[in-house]
């Protein structure tokens, strides 16, 4: 025995289950449209924000340091005389004064050689948690000497801090602002991207969904709606004119169908039935009456002139007189019957269900009284020709489709030899049936 074995192959259903896998592990036309737009717009938001941010600090940053070195020249004019007297009191008077409405941490004064004349500090507003204080002092500039000027020369020098506090309120005032700038320019951006994908997505849906219920159904009357996007509209234009080819198409072809069906089951000449559609609808009727227990008569017709019309006035009038007699023949019987031509100047005509065999006789008679009227055959000249029937009843004279046939066919025979015209039963034919 050979150590390989033959793997077996996989089953329809189940090459079906993997490829319906397949396809829900796809990733989706919207799906892949959204994850883009949204990668992009959230890069895009992230990228100004930062690069906001980055300007907004380094700015403010700026401005400290210049508003700082403002503050700190104002101090020197201010304090230049208490320092040239050595003033203490007035220095402090004077920073107490300017520094209560600035935003300065800290001022010190000092003469040309370095001594401290007067000193001023801020109790710290800054909260201790550590972000703000990284902020803060990131953002605080280095402390700035300002040198003080009395009789054109520097007779002392201002140093000032900046306190971080405002600067810190004012960052995160803006950093809000920021924020909700950036989430409506995200709201935005994701409901543009919902409305551009509704607009490429949803004809391409609307498209696949025709697609497969013409590829499923053959419902080649469907079409798509207009698309507001150029291409896509011109797509949908495209696909519904080849929709509307396929359809005609179709429709030509259900014609044909109908045709050659016609052809098959009918009689060129007559548009009746023709002898084996007869035949299978005498052996349908005969079954559902012995289903159902109703009787069912067959009429076995032949023309007594037919021959003889044709030798004196040609096959056209002979076929105007079969068009004729089965003109007559569908006005004797009811739409639930069936009238064929089995050939030549044979006709048949199946009674389905019969509450009586004596109905069956009436029609015979019927018949008969029909084909007294003359034929037209031109405008002027007319032709008179019977008809001999032979009738047989199912199931009294056979029981089978093709015996009571037969039965019909025997006992039109002896109506043609007894006399022309007239109609005659299977039981008056054989003594059997």
């Amino acid at each position: 025995m050979s150590i390989f074995t033959r793997r077996p192959a996989p089953t329809d259903s189940a090459s079906r289950r993997r490829v319906e896998s397949n396809q829900d592990s796809r990733l989706t036309l919207y799906g892949a449209l959204r994850r883009a737009h949204l990668g992009v717009a959230l890069i895009a938001v992230l990228t100004a924000g930062i690069a906001l941010t980055v300007v907004g600090l380094t700015a403010l940053r700026a401005y400290a340091d210049h508003n700082l070195r403002l503050v700190a020249r104002s101090i020197s004019y201010t304090v230049e005389a208490a320092v040239v007297f050595r003033d203490k009191e007035a220095v402090l008077t004077s920073l107490s004064a300017i520094t209560a409405t600035e935003n300065v941490a800290g001022v010190t004064v000092l003469d040309t050689a370095g001594n401290v004349l007067a000193e001023w500090h801020r109790t710290p507003r800054l909260s201790a948690t550590i972000l703000p204080r990284i902020i803060g002092d990131w953002l605080t500039p280095d402390p700035v000497d300002i040198p003080v000027s009395g009789a054109n020369k520097v007779v002392g020098i201002v140093r000032a801090s900046a306190d971080p506090t405002a600067f810190v309120h004012f960052l995160l005032q803006g950093a809000q602002g920021v924020l909700v700038c950036l989430l409506l320019t995200a709201v935005a951006a994701h409901y543009l991207s919902h409305r551009m994908m509704r607009d490429i997505v949803a004809p391409l849906k609307e498209l696949m969904r025709v697609a497969h219920t013409v590829r499923s159904k053959r419902a080649f009357s469907h079409r798509l709606p207009a698309a507001r996007i150029a291409e896509l509209n011109e797509l949908s234009d495209d696909f519904n004119a080849l929709l509307a080819e396929l359809e005609s198409w179709q429709m030509q072809l259900q014609r044909e169908k109908n045709e050659l069906a016609l052809r098959a089951s009918h009689d060129g000449l007559t548009g009746l039935l023709n002898r084996s559609a007869f035949l299978q609808a005498l052996e349908t009727a005969v079954k559902s009456a012995a289903v159902h227990g109703h009787f069912t008569a067959v009429l076995y017709l032949d023309s007594d002139k037919f021959k003889s019309i044709n030798d004196h006035f040609g096959h056209a009038a002979g076929d105007k007189v079969l068009v004729g007699i089965a003109q007559r023949l569908i006005g004797c019987v009811r739409e639930s019957d069936a009238v064929a031509r089995l050939g030549g100047d044979e006709f048949a005509v199946l009674i389905r269900t019969l509450r009586q065999p004596q109905d069956a006789v009436q029609v015979a008679e019927n018949i008969i009284s029909a084909m007294c009227v003359p034929f037209p055959i031109s405008e002027t000249d007319t032709l008179n020709t019977g008809l001999s029937i032979g009738l047989a009843i199912y199931p009294i004279h056979a029981q089978s489709a093709s015996a009571l046939l037969d039965a019909a066919d025997a006992a039109m025979y002896e109506a043609k030899r007894d006399a022309k015209g007239t109609w005659r039963d299977a039981a008056a034919s054989s003594s059997g049936g």
